[in-house]
């Protein structure tokens, strides 16, 4: 990817994937996420070849980028019971991204739910193993920050690294960093971006990163709290975000909002407020 990022939204893949790229385009973006198959079901989704390549064709003529969402059921730290289904499902998630240009998949950290804290993690290391060993595509398993509301796991930039180090299929691993989870996590304070900057280079955890979930929080910092607000209209604030934005690490990835949508049904409005951060800065 050039050395500037390229800013998009999260978009439906209910006319198909290609024209899921048209509307990105056509919204003024240059990135966009989507959910490669049903985003509440395990159920495996049979490939059209022709939409994914429609989607494929259009985003190298247009030199946009995409990544897809594994569905809110995956849980990377399922028991063995479950793995199988995890397994064929991220594998599924795989080859369609793949096939539609993508640069990888975002999947989340995963879930204990009870289980010691140890075997879940164990538990995330064998299912991404059994996931990567068949897999010889260029997209990337993408593994997502959590915010803590469903537990402590996932929380900070040293598991996440961790993780990926533990694995026997690193170069196939990357990260996506969501900015509201960090804010409610407690592991980016906005007036602190600098030493999260530091300590994420300290870590090698920049150069592994693909793309940037970018959203501002309804909650206050700390509070572990999920929730999803415009850039500008939550507590981390437009300013807050900005700083984290221009920083080096993230001239080079794909940034996409799940944020809600503007009057027009679009992120127009927000994609052009996050493009005039960079072009403020000379970068664009």
């Amino acid at each position: 990817m050039p050395n500037k990022p390229k800013i998009g939204a999260h978009v439906s893949t209910r006319g198909g994937f290609g024209r899921a790229a048209r509307f990105a385009w056509e919204s003024g973006a240059a990135c966009f996420q989507y959910f490669p198959k049903n985003p509440r079901s395990l159920r495996l989704k049979q490939l059209d070849l022709m939409d994914a390549e429609s989607c494929a064709s259009f985003c190298r003529d247009k030199g946009m980028v995409s990544i897809a969402h594994t569905p809110y059921p995956t849980n990377l730290a399922a028991t063995a019971a479950s793995r199988t289904t995890m397994v064929e499902s991220l594998l599924n998630d795989l080859e369609i991204a793949e096939a539609c240009g993508s640069l990888g998949i975002v999947v989340h950290f995963g879930h204990f739910s009870g289980i010691e804290p140890l075997q879940g993690y164990q538990n995330i290391i064998q299912c991404i193993n059994d996931t990567l060993k068949n897999w010889d595509g260029h997209a990337k398993l993408l593994i997502e920050n959590q915010a803590g509301n469903h537990g402590k796991e996932g929380m900070t930039l040293e598991e996440l690294v961790k993780i990926r180090e533990l694995s026997r299929y690193p170069e196939k691993i990357g990260f996506c960093l969501d900015t509201c989870h960090a804010f409610a996590a407690g592991i980016w304070n906005p007036e602190h971006t600098e030493e999260f900057i530091q300590k994420g280079t300290d870590l090698g955890y920049w150069e592994h990163l693909v793309a940037v979930h970018l959203n501002d929080s309804l909650y206050a910092f700390g509070l572990q709290r999920d929730r999803h607000a415009n850039i500008g209209k939550g507590c981390t604030g437009e300013d807050g975000l900005r700083s984290l934005m221009i920083a080096e690490p993230f001239r080079r990835v794909a940034i996409a909002l799940e944020t809600g949508k503007g009057p027009d049904g679009t992120h127009r409005q927000e994609i052009a407020v996050v493009r005039t951060w960079y072009e403020e800065e000379g970068q664009q």
